[in-house]
């Protein structure tokens, strides 16, 4: 590996490091804590989990496009996106890679779920959209090792849960996280401001409502396929521009 692509995705490396170190930790004391300790635990990351989506939703606020409401834009991303997710199967495919993974490395329990909600947790979010453009961009990997460090706590957490499964969720990171970073330097013109753009505010409070679907499952207020809501955060910016370019 290069020196050149090692500084554009050194975050993803760092993130990948804690999400594994905080896996063995939570697996190390998953046998040693009660069922009322361990269910507490699992409903404290739920609640915290519906804050942070929550808090990311809050973000279509920011949006209007041609006297539209961002909340509206992000009802429409989010109903079409989970019937698109729906038509493609998106969650059986998901796990179906945990199972197989599951399979291949003889994991047990709740691996496949931990392997999903913890992919879709980590990786959904304008921290990993907005550090991995920082990061491919010029190097800073400062965001993202802020992100990296908040997973490794959360990993702890989810691996006392779900159980090995979460550490998998790294090869998700690898993939998306990684992915961004190298990618970003062929779509910076495209995003001239990040900090007022309003296709990622849309896409960050589109990833909200996803992220507090997680806490809702974590919570067992409701089973949701938070998977197959996946293509909403590809639709979610599409709409915004076909609405304010076309409904003038």
């Amino acid at each position: 590996m290069s020196l050149d692509v090692w500084a554009k995705t050194s975050g993803t490396w760092i993130n990948i490091f804690t999400v594994m170190i905080g896996t063995s930790l939570g697996l190390i004391f998953k046998d040693r804590l009660s069922s009322k300790i361990q269910t507490i635990i699992t409903q404290g990351i739920g609640l915290l989990t519906i804050w942070i989506g929550l808090s990311m939703a809050n973000s279509m606020s920011k949006v209007q496009a041609s006297g539209i409401d961002g909340a509206v834009l992000g009802l429409l991303a989010i109903v079409l996106g989970g019937v698109l997710g729906e038509w493609l199967q998106i969650e059986e495919k998901l796990a179906a890679v945990g199972d197989w993974l599951k399979k291949k490395f003889r994991g047990k329990g709740l691996f496949t779920e931990g392997f999903v909600a913890s992919s879709l947790l980590f990786c959904i979010g304008p921290m990993t959209l907005i550090g991995s453009f920082n990061n491919g961009l010029n190097g800073d990997n400062t965001l993202l090792t802020l992100k990296a460090t908040m997973d490794g706590i959360i990993s702890i957490a989810l691996a006392n849960i779900y159980g090995v499964g979460v550490g998998f969720s790294t090869l998700i990171i690898l993939v998306y996280q990684g992915g961004l970073s190298l990618i970003a330097g062929l779509i910076a013109d495209t995003v001239p401001d990040s900090n007022n753009n309003p296709y990622l505010f849309i896409i960050t409070g589109v990833g909200g409502l996803m992220i507090m679907a997680i806490g809702c499952n974590l919570l067992e207020i409701v089973k949701i396929r938070v998977g197959s809501f996946l293509p909403a955060i590809a639709l979610a910016p599409l709409i915004y521009y076909l609405i304010y370019y076309f409904a003038k």
